[in-house]
């Protein structure tokens, strides 16, 4: 595809290595860059490279979704405009897929409703050619560290989760009304059971759950999601 501008539609910056010492590149990251333009994929892999991060390049959109990802930190630079998918197909099918790969967009002919279209979609950011290395950087660093969040999130509900999987029945009544504030004699007349009994449910809640707190066990509700059973579930 023809593309009006310079050749290397990327601009180089005084600020660029200020930024790089800012943002830093992890070197277990890898960028994926998937554009038409040969040319263009040279010039933005060297900058990402000077940057210290690994790149792979594809011309192909069909390529790019089929090569095999890894476990590591990832993120995609997609040209909006290409022949066999656009770049906003592209994001639409990772999404059908499941596949929180973060994505800054690059384009020549941007318009608002493209834009708007890619934010929506989980874009990290959406720039437009010539762009300084300095911009390219930083959001690739961005569309990272928002990667890494995402993935941190994930792998603390797994853990919460799996956590309050552990508990049995009658412990997770018991964990319900702790974090509704209910004493253990209040407990104890809501479920039908001795005071003796629920201290003792109460302090396996605690150390299963690995905290030292109500409050600490209140706020692990947040994680487990929809997995937790309130303490209206277990009223008699």
């Amino acid at each position: 595809m023809n593309k009006a501008g310079p050749i290397y539609p990327i601009e180089m910056g005084s600020d660029q290595s200020t930024a790089l010492r800012r943002f830093g590149a992890p070197c277990d990251s890898v960028i994926y860059l998937l554009d038409d333009d040969s040319s263009l994929l040279r010039a933005l892999g060297r900058r990402l490279r000077a940057a210290g991060f690994e790149v792979k390049t594809f011309e192909s959109a069909h390529d790019f979704l089929a090569y095999p990802r890894s476990e590591r930190s990832e993120c995609a630079v997609l040209d909006l405009q290409m022949p066999e998918l656009s770049g906003l197909e592209v994001q639409e099918l990772l999404a059908d897929a499941n596949d929180s790969l973060p994505i800054v967009f690059l384009t020549a002919h941007g318009d608002i409703p493209s834009s708007v279209r890619a934010m929506k979609g989980g874009a990290v950011d959406f720039l437009t050619k010539p762009v300084l290395g300095s911009e390219l950087v930083e959001a690739v660093n961005r569309a990272l560290q928002l990667q890494k969040s995402k993935r941190e999130s994930r792998s603390m509900e797994y853990l919460w989760r799996e956590r309050y999987s552990s508990l049995t029945p009658s412990e997770r009544r018991v964990f319900a009304f702790v974090v509704e504030g209910l004493p253990n004699k209040g407990i104890a007349a809501e479920i039908g059971v001795s005071e003796r009994t629920v201290k003792a449910h109460r302090a396996e809640v605690m150390r299963k759950m690995c905290v030292q707190s109500p409050a600490e066990l209140g706020r692990s509700v947040e994680w487990i999601g929809d997995h937790f059973e309130s303490a209206s579930s277990g009223r008699r």
